[in-house]
């Protein structure tokens, strides 16, 4: 089970960046513009209204404010909503998509007020699906300054009080700590349904800006070469840490065991006392009745027995608490270093498909400037797989590819006749083709390879039929 990720954020003053940002007006190295028409605006902007920062300023303008508004006072709480990256992109793949963007911005109008929630936007262009909304902190009732004040000495001159009804902008009480805290767990619990839960309760982790991630990743990025033997460094390592992982969870498993059978005996061996014990009991009893009127010696030393044997109880007690403390400390390790490996296995293998998409893109825009700066680039490609298929060797084909002539004796390959020819001492050179110098074209005796097939074809078809045939 995945978790959800929910982060609230106050504005500063100019929302204009983030509006690009969200609205792909700027786009950003992490996206993928190929897949930037897939963003999708989930909350319909009033009439006159084209943008998010048009949006804040109409909710502002129209929510009936008496008082100004403050240079420092924060105008909009940012909050993104998505989850872990291999869930978000199961939903994807499982069509749900569509019914989680509904459910989150239902969530947002419930928590926030529908008014309130003035832009929500779904990014489908960055590695992991996620919501971009924008929350106009428009709260009613009274300010929390007034409720602490109703505490305080009762010999203060009262003032007649504002409206409670009265709507105010006012980020921190919608940011409060017990606010944040339910907003974690309501959100955790709409998104139950879609195999999400919420994180770990007092969590010390800290949120990572989109700024200080572009930063650390510039800070780290070198040449292609270097983040592919990076990549597999930190694939081995993973591998490693799984493996160390598996080995010390089947040696709990083994020790937790082995605990188990000696409580077992030590039950056993506890219940066979408790009897005897009891036995013990009864004799202490008819042995006063009997050493009182006899008072041998053999009354006393089954009464030391008795006393010893009780010894012997006590200590096992003690034994069997002691090995239940361990069970206890064992399983609660295990527990532990399980989910801090899961934990880092998410991370580690997120961390890893956003390297990779990345190198896919480098790699993509470095094959366009390719073809851009070499017309022939595609086409030595293709005809690379075209020297190949025919039956060049790598050597060969790279003689070709030069465009040099080769002197050949051996077999030729056809796929459109599904044949090879047998040949001696023929020339291939691949030249540009006379209808199209864009296009290379691979000659054999400086006839294309496609027309010198059907020939020898030909000739091999007229060879067969004249061939007699012989009678029965």
């Amino acid at each position: 089970m995945g978790y959800v990720v929910l982060h609230l954020d106050k504005s500063p003053d100019n929302e204009v960046p983030m509006t690009a940002h969200i609205a792909r007006t700027k786009m950003l190295p992490n996206a993928i513009p190929e897949l930037t028409y897939l963003n999708e605006e989930l909350v319909e902007y009033p009439e006159g209204v084209h943008d998010r920062t048009q949006a804040i300023q109409y909710r502002l303008g129209t929510a009936g404010l008496t008082r100004k508004i403050g240079t420092n006072q924060v105008r909009v709480i940012r909050v993104m909503l998505t989850g872990t990256q291999e869930d978000m992109l199961r939903l994807v793949q499982e069509g749900r998509l569509k019914a989680w963007c509904a459910d989150n911005l239902a969530w947002l109008r419930k928590t926030f007020g529908v008014d309130n929630v003035v832009s929500a936007v779904l990014h489908m262009d960055e590695a992991t699906p996620h919501i971009h909304a924008a929350v106009v902190p428009i709260v009613t009732g009274e300010r929390r300054k007034v409720r602490k004040e109703k505490t305080d000495e009762t010999g203060k001159r009262k003032y007649r009080t504002k409206s409670t009804a009265r709507p105010r902008l006012c980020a921190d009480d919608v940011m409060s700590r017990i606010k944040l805290k339910e907003y974690q767990d309501t959100y955790a619990a709409a998104m139950a349904k879609y195999g999400l839960q919420r994180g770990i309760d007092g969590s010390k982790a800290r949120h990572v800006t989109t700024q200080e991630f572009y930063r650390n990743t510039i800070a780290r990025q070198q040449n292609l070469q270097d983040n592919i033997g990076e990549l597999l460094r930190i694939e081995e390592e993973k591998r490693k840490a799984v493996e160390h992982a598996t080995k010390q969870e089947q040696t709990a498993r083994a020790e937790l065991h082995r605990t188990a059978t000696e409580l077992n005996a030590v039950k056993g061996e506890l219940k066979t006392e408790r009897l005897k014990n009891s036995a013990a009991e009864v004799g202490t009893t008819i042995l006063d009745g009997i050493g009182s009127m006899i008072g041998t010696s053999k009354v006393k030393r089954q009464e030391q027995e008795i006393i010893q044997l009780r010894q012997e109880v006590f200590a096992r007690d003690e034994t069997i608490e002691i090995l239940q403390t361990k069970i206890q400390t064992i399983q609660a390790d295990h527990s532990r270093e399980q989910t801090v490996m899961q934990t880092r296995h998410v991370a580690e293998k997120t961390d890893l498909t956003k390297r990779h998409k990345k190198e896919v893109i480098l790699l993509k825009s470095i094959i366009s400037k390719a073809t851009t700066w070499f017309p022939y680039f595609r086409e030595m490609i293709r005809m690379e797989n075209v020297c190949r298929t025919v039956g060049f060797d790598n050597e060969q084909t790279a003689t070709l590819i030069k465009g040099k002539l080769l002197e050949y004796s051996g077999e030729l390959y056809s796929e459109e006749h599904n044949c090879k020819f047998t040949v001696e001492q023929v020339t291939a050179q691949i030249t540009p083709a006379p209808t199209n110098k864009r296009k290379l074209q691979l000659y054999i005796d400086k006839v294309p390879f496609n027309e010198w097939c059907r020939e020898k074809f030909e000739k091999l078809k007229y060879v067969v039929k004249s061939r007699p045939k012989l009678g029965l």
